[in-house]
């Protein structure tokens, strides 16, 4: 659900307030463009520095994803923005983030930006899921999509990412920086390789070279078969949902393209725990 941003300075006054104790005076509010799911969402010049403001009304129905993503920052790695604080009050829930100035990741054959997305989720994936704060269990999350009898693959202990869309991965100079935590996971390691292949593919990776990608991975190179089986069905009937209900071109492409990742992994002689790469190779 999308909702209408609003400039900061039409937030109520005890907010603002409760900001310029945090950061100091606040010289400058830049309404930031792009994202369709803050009511606010402002580059503030402050006494202390640069910080990112988003936010959302606290009867909004995603405030508990923000609550989600400001409990999991203290558990992040390194290339993910730095949360310095989240106020809830007059019924707005706030986050005060380190800006990254960076531009969405490229992910086309060749792209320079490919070992900088790899060498992030490599950090990423060695983060085990914190025990105490409540976010999704990726076997619940699939349980809907995933063949019958599968669900167990999906189970782990990792903190997984899940939506490697292009703009939430910010290039900052030599390094990639995952953004955007509002649905953090914890499951199976492999599942976060997963992810990345089908945004590959639907940047002009052919399947078998989205594959191999995966195969950088250790989770995938020793995942079982037919965990990347079930990823590749449940994956695929998951975007086929989301083509039926919403025509958008892009989510029409990327439902063909779970669907061409799906018959692949479900080949039964294809996928190897070598590299994961297809054995047509």
């Amino acid at each position: 659900m999308s909702m209408s941003r609003i400039p900061l300075e039409q937030l109520p006054t005890g907010i603002r307030r409760a900001i310029a104790d945090k950061t100091g005076a606040v010289h400058q509010a830049a309404t930031a463009l792009g994202g369709v799911n803050s009511g606010i969402a402002s580059v503030l010049e402050t006494e202390s520095g640069r910080v990112f403001v988003k936010g959302i009304p606290t009867d909004h129905p995603q405030v508990g994803a923000q609550r989600r993503e400001a409990a999991i920052a203290p558990h992040l790695p390194a290339s993910c923005p730095r949360l310095y604080w989240h106020l809830e009050l007059d019924g707005w829930s706030l986050l005060g983030y380190e800006v990254v100035d960076g531009r969405h990741a490229d992910y086309a054959p060749d792209s320079p930006d490919l070992p900088l997305v790899e060498a992030a989720l490599t950090e990423l994936q060695a983060v085990t899921a914190p025990a105490g704060i409540e976010i999704k269990d990726a076997a619940d999350r699939w349980a809907d999509y995933a063949p019958p009898g599968t669900l167990q693959y999906f189970s782990g202990d990792t903190l997984l990412h899940t939506d490697f869309a292009r703009d939430n991965v910010l290039i900052v100079g030599k390094q990639a920086r995952l953004v955007d935590w509002a649905w953090p996971t914890r499951g199976a390691a492999w599942i976060d390789p997963g992810a990345l292949t089908l945004r590959l593919m639907d940047s002009g990776h052919p399947v078998e070279d989205a594959i191999a990608f995966a195969g950088r991975f250790p989770s995938w190179r020793d995942a079982e078969p037919e965990a990347l089986a079930a990823f590749g069905a449940a994956t695929s009937a998951l975007w086929r949902e989301i083509a039926a209900e919403d025509g958008t071109p892009w989510k029409q492409g990327m439902a063909k393209q779970a669907v061409t990742l799906g018959h692949i992994l479900g080949a039964p002689t294809r996928v190897h725990r070598d590299g994961g790469r297809s054995s047509s190779r």
